[in-house]
């Protein structure tokens, strides 16, 4: 594919940047940029920014834009389409979203876009209220500066399933990427009404949700709390410091470097609330205010991660899992203490999120469900419920890289309605005495101490691919139930959901149960060329469980490396 495909973006992109691109390629960028068509998944796309076949650019956007509006006039009854666009403060999303709108508007699909830059829920709100046939969302997330993506939603507002986008990918691959494309000039099609700006009463509209999450019930907290809130530089910084004040927290210090949107995020290369390294400047401004808390939300505002003050003055940040666990706790306490949990109550989170979340839904009598890795699982058993007029049985779903959602008014994780529960959750604590490293620990003496950790394992480019193939074919040939060990564990059951397990839907995912109730999930990232590997370690206390960690982590990278 690669020199061919080459030599035609060379005599038929007529950008001058995309020129440029081509131009200053080295021999391996431009391998890498054209060896392969940029993979159209359940999350859409996601690449690097460039030229090429490979790479995010107005001609990729264009093409699964083309492909996605086919599917839609092929799989609707519908007389009349519409999509939401929505984008975040990367680098060229205002440009790939108009890039898009122009080509749905060339289809006969009508086009509501937002007019400035808004989260992630606000998209898969706007698509349910508004009854269009698909949303999409312009955003690669918590990835680097050079990095773009394109997300799409189903009609019900939930990423769309493995089947449909299978269907999709057919469409687009049967297109030729410079001949077959339709496209409207926007402007045009903004002043014939064939696109058309979504007004700012959608964005109240969807703050009035959030809003109806709150779990207090008139009991007492303390909204006096010192909160330093940044976005990251992304689009966050309007709803969420909204939704707080609005609420009644007025004590929010804003990290003025990380306000304003920044496609190049000039104090944090890699904006992923996950990260400690990220959250260094909110840091120095808790330290500076003496605040309570640190919230900060990624590029598009649908995780959140944060960092706590204790008892000594120092700051900790808490995990995903430690801040779901904590989240389902106060939501069904509150709930239940008030008589607010429905009938057959239904709490979601993903295979690899910390198993500690099914203790606790138990203990308040709540079914826990495992979906697989992705919140657009979560979303689709919401939306299961609704088809069944049973969405309120949903209490609270959550996945340990920081996606919280309670509530059913949309279908994907939520960092404002989450910021909210959590400034929320601190408040009421404080309120009765206590804070939230306190009532952590009181759950880990209640349910045993866990440690959950993330290791990623990167693999580039041709090579990169084939690579981590065989590592995951190494693990299904060599570990074995009963006889293989790690760390001296036993493996006391292999999951692999590439067969369905449970009536999931198959996923390239391995899961190892150990002894000691461990357990090690290995998987390839949907949308970057990493092998994730998520252990779960259950010890008497933290020592024990790092230990442990250490021990299993050393053994799978030489289990790795003898491939």
């Amino acid at each position: 594919m690669g020199n061919q495909e080459y030599e035609r973006w060379c005599a038929l992109a007529k950008e001058e940047s995309i020129q440029k691109s081509l131009e200053n390629y080295t021999e391996e960028e431009r391998e890498d940029a054209f060896y392969q068509n940029l993979k159209f998944g359940t999350g859409g796309l996601r690449g690097i920014m460039g030229a090429g076949t490979n790479r995010m650019n107005i001609y990729t956007v264009a093409k699964a834009s083309q492909g996605l509006a086919q599917y839609l006039h092929q799989n609707n009854s519908k007389q009349s389409l519409s999509v939401v666009i929505g984008f975040d403060s990367r680098l060229q999303s205002n440009l790939f979203a108009e890039t898009a709108a122009s080509v749905f508007a060339a289809n006969h699909i009508h086009v509501h876009i937002w007019p400035f830059l808004t989260p992630v829920p606000t998209v898969s709100f706007a698509t349910r209220t508004l009854k269009a046939s698909a949303g999409i969302m312009i955003t690669a997330s918590h990835n680097p500066k050079q990095y773009n993506g394109y997300k799409v939603y189903g009609e019900d507002g939930c990423q769309i399933t493995p089947s449909a986008a299978s269907k999709v990918t057919e469409e687009i691959d049967s297109l030729d990427i410079f001949k077959d494309i339709k496209k409207e000039d926007f402007n045009n099609a903004l002043t014939k009404g064939e696109i058309e700006y979504i007004d700012q009463a959608m964005l109240d509209r969807f703050l009035e949700s959030v809003k109806k999450q709150s779990v207090l019930y008139g009991d007492n907290a303390n909204k006096t709390i010192k909160i330093v809130y940044t976005p990251l530089n992304g689009s966050g910084y309007i709803p969420v410091y909204r939704v707080l004040k609005e609420t009644g927290f007025q004590n929010i210090t804003l990290v003025e470097e990380q306000q304003n949107p920044d496609g190049n995020f000039p104090t944090c290369p890699y904006p992923n609330p996950e990260i400690k390294e990220c959250l260094e400047l909110g840091l120095q401004y808790c330290k500076k205010t003496h605040a309570d808390l640190l919230l900060a939300t990624d590029p598009d505002c649908d995780r959140v991660g944060i960092a706590i003050k204790n008892t000594a003055g120092n700051y900790s940040l808490l995990s995903g899992n430690e801040t779901g666990i904590l989240l389902l706790d106060y939501i069904c306490m509150q709930r239940r203490k008030h008589h607010k949990i429905p009938k057959n109550p239904l709490s979601i989170k993903t295979i690899v999120s910390t198993d500690m979340g099914k203790q606790i839904a138990e203990y308040y009598g709540i079914k826990m469900m495992d979906v697989l890795t992705g919140f657009k699982y979560i979303g689709e058993q919401i939306s299961n419920l609704e088809k069944k007029g049973e969405e309120e049985r949903f209490i609270f779903g959550f996945e340990e890289s920081c996606g919280y959602l309670s509530g059913a008014y949309v279908r994907d994780k939520d960092a404002v309605g989450a910021s909210l529960l959590i400034c929320e959750m601190l408040a009421y604590y404080q309120a009765h005495n206590t804070n939230l490293n306190d009532r952590l620990q009181d759950l880990y003496r209640q349910f045993g101490y866990y440690l959950n950790t993330l290791h990623n394992f990167s693999f580039d480019g041709p090579s990169g691919l084939i690579r981590m193939q065989e590592i995951m074919q190494r693990f299904r040939d060599n570990v074995k139930t009963g006889t293989s060990t790690f760390s001296g564990m036993k493996v006391c059951k292999v999951l692999d959901y590439i067969q369905g397990i449970d009536h999931l839907p198959s996923s390239n995912v391995l899961k190892f149960l150990l002894e000691q109730d461990c357990s090690i999930v290995v998987r390839p990232s949907g949308t970057e060329p990493k092998l994730k590997i998520y252990l779960s370690i259950k010890g008497r206390n933290a020592e024990e469980a790092d230990k442990i960690e250490k021990l299993l982590l050393t053994d799978l990278q030489s289990f790795m490396r003898k491939v």
